[in-house]
């Protein structure tokens, strides 16, 4: 028997009454661009929505006919809502919680957040649902295969994770008694075949076999990542079979290939061209050797007038780690607020070796990427975040680079100004002030230095290192000689598993909450003089940049769950460590302050003066843990501290968590612009911030 969500707990599951909505503003970015950039803009953003339904596809199984749902009675009454509500017998208020679930679903792409992975559900009563779904015969026919789940609130299946421990995931279709056991036997099988899992999904059958379901336009491919159609297995899974199988997703595969065709029409250099190709090989075959290809051209396409990116990228939703969600933006490059990220670029390799670790845990040569700041015309997936570090494979990551991208549209998105949980009264003017510049300077020392700093200690090929076996370096944590590192083939992904998302977010939030108090950097981003003043400018910012990261880990417990006892974001639960090392630090550095027995007073006391004296040197000293066993693939090390660094005790869990969700304010969900074909021209719509804009822009880009 499994326990419903109790009434209290069910509170922080219900969508949000209003949410957030914000519009992606692009129209002067866009309009500033040539008609062939226009076009070539086009085709990526429809290339890139046409994969909303594999979005859907990859969260749960009732989210692509709610989707078609909320699409079917806006249909029924052509977007007249009040309407509607008085034809249905649905008061103005349901109506309006209706309206709010709809933005909230299409602002995640789902009905789990994309951003904490637990799942919200409609405040508006099932029986006043029920009305709705009577608009039309082909909503009251959607509204039958998800009535089941739409209010279902048994804890476990509240957040997505493993199917044997009675989660929600769609990576494991129709598979409910695969085991996490299964899931790792064919992981390890496959990468000896030197298959990547990215663009994959794993079923098992009836028979007790599994089938690998490769997402193509076809089902029968000419380019193929693997020899065979069927393998035996071996180990736990002896004498089991595993079959390939193409066309997973075959109509989308289909639609996004032939929309990314007609972009390479408009390519406007040959890097572009050639990446494009490989982007089409990838999504027409489901080859991920080609999707590899295409970021090599993507990473010598330097500063493009429309940048873009595309395919099955993070792997954070994949309770294994190893499956890809879909993604794909089209962007303008905004030039006056890329100058200061092309300056970090520049001044990497003096700053990098400022990091606490020695240069044989550091690449060779820091390959100096694009780092441009994006105004986001599009972006397909569940959910936006502010800044980029990709590609993901280790190999080109090692050997031949990587960009960075701040998507600054994003960041500055507006909403109206109210005061900040957990602050103190008098910190909240210097915050509201320079939040948004402490912010950029975290993503970008966050996307550039962190994601783009630190070597893997690896047996590149059998007999073969990049690092002196016979003399390995010391490592400065246990002055000893490392005895670890990466074996042929495998990948920090594949050897962490599903820590390694976390555990590498935490250690890019570290290197920006060590660099940061550099007075030189902060110039950089166009704040202060270089001048050491920490009741300057600079110093404010600074000062924000700590404050904003502690906020964050106390905002973090939202996202860890008290049922099954484990983090549902990854962002979050790093930025739960960092807290815990400020508070770790000493000398009343940072203190979380509370009078009542229910932490319902609790602000953040934060010394902006010991900064430098106590809160780097902490930082510093648990960074230099997190990369050495990372560089070293010391799982059992890395899995020990991190499990200790976010470990939610007893007061954290009943008394400050339920503060914390109660004082939760919406995350924002965006607006996103459509562009159409006219004739020979490209034409923009925007669409108003609100649950009726957030429908309409749907509706009016569905027809892909």
């Amino acid at each position: 028997m499994h326990d419903k969500v109790d009434t209290a707990s069910r509170k922080q599951y219900l969508a949000d009454d209003p949410p957030t909505v914000a519009q992606l503003a692009i129209k002067p970015h866009f309009e500033a661009l040539n008609s062939k950039e226009k076009k070539y803009a086009h085709y990526i953003s429809r290339a890139s929505f046409a994969g909303t339904r594999i979005n859907l596809r990859q969260v749960s199984p009732e989210s692509e006919p709610i989707y078609d749902f909320i699409l079917a009675l806006h249909k029924a009454c052509n977007g007249n809502w009040k309407h509607l509500a008085s034809q249905s017998g649905v008061s103005e208020e349901d109506m309006r919680h209706f309206l709010s679930y709809a933005a909230q679903f299409l602002g995640n792409t789902g009905n789990f957040k994309s951003f904490g992975d637990s799942k919200f559900i409609p405040r508006i009563p099932a029986e006043e649902f029920e009305k709705l779904a009577k608009a039309s015969p082909e909503a009251e026919k959607l509204y039958s295969e998800f009535k089941d789940e739409l209010y279902e609130s048994t804890s476990s299946r509240m957040h997505l994770g493993f199917p044997d421990k009675g989660h929600v995931t769609t990576y494991y279709p129709d598979s409910p008694n695969i085991t996490q056991a299964e899931i790792e036997s064919i992981a390890d099988f496959l990468k000896r075949k030197k298959l990547m899992p990215e663009n994959t999904r794993l079923r098992q059958t009836a028979s007790g076999d599994f089938e690998l379901l490769i997402a193509s336009a076809i089902t029968d491919p000419t380019t193929r990542d693997i020899d065979g159609d069927e393998f035996t297995l071996e180990g736990s899974l002896k004498d089991k079979k595993l079959r390939i199988k193409y066309g997973d997703h075959h109509a989308e595969m289909a639609k996004i290939a032939q929309n990314l065709t007609e972009a390479k029409k408009y390519a406007l250099n040959d890097e572009e061209s050639a990446m494009q190709a490989d982007y089409i090989k990838a999504f027409h075959d489901g080859s991920m050797n080609s999707h590899k290809d295409s970021q090599r051209h993507w990473i010598r396409d330097k500063g493009p007038m429309v940048e873009t990116n595309i395919g099955f990228i993070e792997t954070y939703r994949d309770p294994s780690g190893e499956r890809g969600e879909w993604e794909g933006f089209a962007a303008m490059v905004n030039k006056e607020r890329t100058k200061a990220f092309e300056q970090l670029v520049t001044s990497a390799p003096k700053q990098i070796p400022k990091l606490p670790w020695p240069k044989e845990f550091e690449k060779d040569k820091f390959f100096a990427p694009d780092f441009t700041s994006l105004e986001v015309l599009t972006f397909a997936g569940s959910g936006i975040p502010a800044g980029i570090n990709i590609p993901n494979y280790d190999d080109v990551r090692q050997t031949e680079g990587f960009k960075n991208v701040s998507l600054g549209n994003v960041l500055s998105a507006t909403v109206a100004k109210e005061p900040t949980p957990f602050l103190k009264d008098e910190d909240q003017e210097v915050y509201d002030k320079y939040k948004d510049e402490a912010f950029e300077v975290q993503v970008g020392l966050h996307e550039l230095l962190g994601h783009g700093c630190g070597k893997l200690l690896q047996e590149t090929e059998p007999g073969k290192y990049n690092f002196d076996i016979d003399n390995p370096p010391i490592s400065p944590v246990t002055g000893k000689k490392v005895s670890t590192y990466y074996k042929p083939g495998e990948t920090w992904g594949g050897v962490f598993g599903g820590m390694a998302g976390a555990c590498e977010e935490c250690r890019a939030e570290c290197v920006a909450m060590s660099l940061c108090p550099d007075y030189g950097i902060l110039k950089i981003f166009g704040i202060g003089d270089g001048t050491e003043d920490i009741n300057g400018v600079a110093g404010d910012v600074l000062f924000v940049c700590y404050l904003q990261m502690a906020r964050a880990g106390v905002s973090a417990l939202q996202f860890w769950d008290p049922n099954s006892r484990k983090w549902g974001q990854p962002h979050m639960q790093a930025r739960f460590a960092i807290l815990q090392v400020f508070l770790s630090a000493g000398v009343k550095f940072c203190k979380l302050n509370y009078s009542k027995d229910d932490a319902s007073d609790l602000t953040i006391y934060l010394d902006r003066n010991k900064i430098e004296s106590h809160g780097r040197p902490a930082v510093n000293s648990f960074l230099q843990k997190l990369h050495i066993y990372k560089s070293t693939a010391d799982v059992k090390a890395l899995t020990a501290l991190f499990d200790k660094m976010t470990n939610v005790d007893d007061w954290y869990a009943n008394t400050l968590r339920p503060e914390v969700i109660r004082q939760a304010k919406p995350r924002k969900v965006f607006v996103q612009a459509n562009t159409f074909l006219e004739g020979e021209e490209i034409v923009l719509k925007e669409y108003e911030p609100s649950p009726e804009g957030m429908i309409q822009s749907f509706v009016e880009r569905d027809y892909i």
